[in-house]
C-alpha cells in the first residue's frame, strides 16, 4: 500500500511517495527546481499565484512516479501539507479571483492592529488567544476595503492547502487547525468566531465547511486522477499547515514536545495543552493536529520570516547563483564563531510579529572591507538567523516554555553543521535531527486518515534520528557573549 504526500511551499512543491507497510519514503521529487518567485508589487506585499504551486505539482508528482516501478492501483490515500496563513480567493465557479497573499505579506498589519484594539485585547487574547494581526482575516478584510470588485464576486476564500484540496477534488472544506491559523477560530467557544467576521463585515457563508484533519477529506475526482494518471477512488485523508505537519511529521504531538523547522521561514513550535498566549502576541497560538474536544492540544509557534529566503537572496544576489547552499555551507565551516564581529539581522522579509508586526528590513552590522569575505557573510547569516529565533525563544521562554530537546527534519538550513551547532549552543538545547520533511508527513498523516496505521506510534515507526547535537559549554559561552551584543545592537 503506498500513500502520497504533497508539501505545498512558498519556494518549491514537494511530493513524496510512501511505502505504508514498510513506513519509508521510496521516492520524492520536488519543483521549480529554483526557488518560487514571490511577487512583491508594493513594498510588503508578497504574493503567489495558486495556479503555480498547482503546476508545480504536478511536475513535482510525475517526476517523483517516474523514479519508482509501482502499481498506482495500489496507492491509497493523499496528505497535504501548505505554507500557512496564505489567502486565496475564488468565485461560485471555483475561478480564481487574485493572486494569493501570502504568510509573509505585511499589508494587513494596521488591520489587525485597529482590530485587537476595537474588539478588545482581552477579548482576542481570551477567544483567538492571538491579536488579529497580519493573519488571514485581516489579509481578507484588505480585499474588502480596496478591492472591493473582487470581495463581491467571492464565494469562498482558503488557504493554499484547501485550494490543492479543492483542485483534487472539486470541493471546498477547511480544517478547525486552518482556520485557528487564519484567526477565524474562536477557542473558547470551539467554533468560527462570529464575533471577528462580524466586525470584518464577512459573511460566514464564505467559510467552507470544516472537516477533521485525520478522516476522509473527499475523493479524488475522475478528471484529476486521468490526467495524473492514477487510479479513480484515492482519498484526501490529511491537511494541515507547514508548521503543525512538520511538528507532526517528527512526532511531535505531547504537551512539552519542541520542534524546529529552517526552511524559507524559521520556526520554533511548542505542543501545549493549555490555551496559552503572549499577550503582545509576539509568538502565536494555534490548534495543533491532533488536537480534539476529548484532549486539548495547541501549539505556542514563533516564526522569523527571513530564514531561508536569506540564504537564497546571498546565494543568487551577492555570490552568484551558481555556488551550491551545500558549497555555501563549507565556506560557512572555515570562518570562527561569530565571524568576526560581522552581526546579521534577519528581518527583511516582511513584517516579523516577535518584532511586534514591525517591517524592520534586514541590515548586516560591522562589515570591514579589510577582513571580511564571502566567508564571514556566509556563516554570520546564518548565525543572525539563530539568534533571530533566539529573541522569540525567550519570549516563550517567559510562557514558561522551556525545553531541553528541539527536534527537527534533516532539511534545509539543518543540513549545515554551523546552523545546526550554533542553534544548539546559542537556544542551549539539545538539538536531534530526523530522517523526515513536509512531504512524508503529510503521507503519514493520510496513513493514519484512511485507517492503516492505528495511532501514531505505528505510524512512525520508520522515523529514525540520524544526529544529535549537544551544546557545548565553551561555544555556549561564546555564543552567549556574542548573542548580546548582537541584541544590544539591534535596531
Amino acid at each position: 500500500m503506498y500513500l502520497l504526500g504533497f508539501d505545498i511551499g512558498s519556494s518549491s512543491v514537494k511530493v513524496c511517495l510512501f511505502d505504508a507497510k514498510k513506513n519509508i519514503s521510496i521516492a520524492d521529487a520536488s519543483f521549480s527546481k529554483i526557488e518560487m518567485k514571490i511577487n512583491a508589487l508594493q513594498f510588503g506585499w508578497s504574493e503567489q499565484s495558486p495556479n503555480d504551486w498547482w503546476k508545480n505539482l504536478k511536475m513535482a508528482f510525475s517526476e517523483c512516479l517516474q523514479k519508482v516501478n509501482i502499481q498506482k492501483s495500489n496507492i491509497k490515500a493523499i496528505g497535504i501539507s501548505y505554507q500557512m496563513h496564505g489567502l486565496v480567493c475564488v468565485d461560485k465557479y471555483q475561478n480564481i479571483l487574485r493572486e494569493s497573499i501570502i504568510w509573509c505579506d505585511s499589508r494587513a498589519v494596521e488591520i489587525g492592529n485597529k482590530a485587537f484594539k476595537d474588539i478588545g485585547e482581552n477579548y482576542c487574547l481570551e477567544h483567538f488567544l492571538n491579536s488579529p494581526g497580519n493573519f488571514t482575516a485581516s489579509k481578507l478584510k484588505w480585499v474588502k476595503e480596496n478591492e472591493p470588485h473582487i470581495f463581491d464576486k467571492i464565494d469562498k476564500i482558503m488557504l493554499p492547502g484547501d485550494f490543492i484540496a479543492m483542485k483534487l477534488t472539486g470541493n471546498i472544506t477547511t480544517t478547525a487547525s486552518g482556520l485557528s491559523e487564519g484567526i477565524f477560530w474562536d477557542f473558547k467557544n470551539n467554533c468560527i468566531s462570529n464575533k471577528l467576521l462580524n466586525y470584518y463585515g464577512i459573511s460566514e457563508t464564505m467559510i467552507p465547511n470544516v472537516v477533521e484533519t485525520f478522516t476522509d477529506q473527499g475523493t479524488l475526482c475522475n478528471t484529476i486522477a486521468l490526467k495524473l494518471g492514477l487510479p479513480i477512488g484515492i482519498k484526501i485523508c490529511f491537511r494541515s499547515g507547514d508548521q503543525p505537519n512538520n511538528a507532526f511529521s517528527l512526532n511531535v504531538l505531547k504537551a512539552g514536545e519542541v520542534a524546529a523547522t529552517a526552511g524559507t521561514s524559521g520556526v520554533i513550535y511548542s505542543v501545549s495543552d493549555k490555551k496559552t498566549f503572549d499577550r503582545a502576541s509576539r509568538v502565536n497560538t494555534f490548534l495543533h493536529v491532533n488536537n480534539s474536544i476529548k484532549s486539548t492540544k495547541n501549539v505556542v509557534l514563533l516564526c522569523i520570516n527571513g530564514t531561508g529566503i536569506q540564504n537564497s537572496w546571498l546565494k543568487n544576489t551577492l555570490l552568484g547563483s551558481h555556488l551550491s547552499y551545500s558549497e555555501l555551507n563549507e565556506l560557512a565551516k572555515i570562518i570562527p564563531e561569530g565571524s568576526n564581529e560581522l552581526l546579521v539581522y534577519p528581518f527583511g522579509n516582511g513584517s516579523e510579529r516577535v518584532l511586534g508586526n514591525i517591517s524592520s528590513g534586514a541590515s548586516i552590522e560591522g562589515i570591514n572591507f579589510n577582513r571580511h569575505t564571502k566567508a564571514h557573510l556566509a556563516r554570520a547569516i546564518q548565525e543572525g538567523i539563530v539568534f533571530g529565533l533566539n529573541f522569540g525563544f525567550e519570549i516563550m521562554r517567559e510562557m514558561e516554555i522551556s525545553p531541553l530537546k528541539v527536534k527537527a527534519g534533516f532539511a534545509n538550513m539543518f543540513l549545515s553543521p554551523v546552523f545546526a551547532e550554533t542553534f544548539a549552543n546559542t537556544t542551549e538545547t539539545v538539538v536531534e535531527l530526523y530522517n523526515t520533511d513536509g512531504s512524508v508527513g503529510a503521507a503519514r498523516g493520510a496513513g493514519i486518515g484512511i485507517g492503516f496505521f492505528k495511532n501514531s506510534e505505528e505510524a512512525f515507526i520508520g522515523l529514525k534520528s540520524l544526529k544529535t547535537i549537544e551544546p557545548n559549554l565553551k561555544s555556549m559561552k561564546t555564543y552567549k557573549e556574542i548573542y548580546h551584543n548582537w541584541k544590544q545592537k539591534m535596531r
